[in-house]
């Protein structure tokens, strides 16, 4: 399953913040949380993470490494009675207009019995990444709809329209023109969201 999201940043920082793997948990419904180890990011770069509905933290390594452009995590094969599963989170970023476009893509792996649930988990994810989406979008400080035209503003001493005044978009900021920085990885990032699923059980 596959959803764009546009975020206002540079292809670099939107990069940067994918590839520590730790973030996933705070806004991926496939991701539970992610240990706090500090992992340099690359190619083949591996991290441990809970799957939602499994108890025992997994593998989940980096499977593609193109720094601005493209970056995926594949995770541990998983077993169960029925089969198993490996799911495969992907991104790939294009520049675009005055930020970047995000292809968020989320592939399961199914054998056995479990091929029989594959619609279901298609379904899942297409109720699921759409959200994840969103709060992506919210988590890099991209509003959730473009701004409406605005009243007049002031005028300037020359007759032309003022410079807008700065807005303050969080008690924490530096300085109001500042912006924001992008959120870094903290320890054990765990998910509050309690969509994600595991059809193996």
């Amino acid at each position: 399953m596959t959803t764009n999201v546009f975020v206002r940043r540079a292809p670099a920082e939107v990069f940067d913040f994918l590839a520590d793997a730790r973030n996933l948990a705070l806004w991926s419904s496939g991701v539970t949380s992610v240990e706090s180890t500090h992992v340099t990011p690359g190619a083949e770069a591996v991290y441990r993470y809970r799957y939602p509905g499994r108890r025992r933290a997994h593998r989940l390594e980096c499977a593609a490494y193109e720094p601005g452009r493209r970056i995926a995590f594949r995770g541990q094969r998983m077993w169960s009675p029925l089969g198993t599963q490996i799911p495969l989170y992907a991104f790939d970023l294009l520049p675009h207009a005055d930020g970047t476009l995000v292809r968020l893509s989320v592939t399961s792996s199914l054998t056995a019995a479990l091929i029989l649930l594959g619609p279901l988990v298609a379904m899942a994810w297409r109720r699921d990444l759409p959200a994840d989406g969103l709060k992506f979008r919210e988590l890099l400080g991209e509003p959730l709809a473009p701004a409406a035209t605005a009243p007049a503003g002031p005028v300037s001493a020359s007759g032309g329209p003022a410079a807008p005044a700065p807005v303050v978009t969080t008690a924490a900021a530096a300085t109001p023109a500042a912006t924001p920085a992008v959120p870094g990885a903290s320890a054990m990032r765990t998910s509050a969201a309690t969509q994600g699923f595991d059809y193996a059980h």
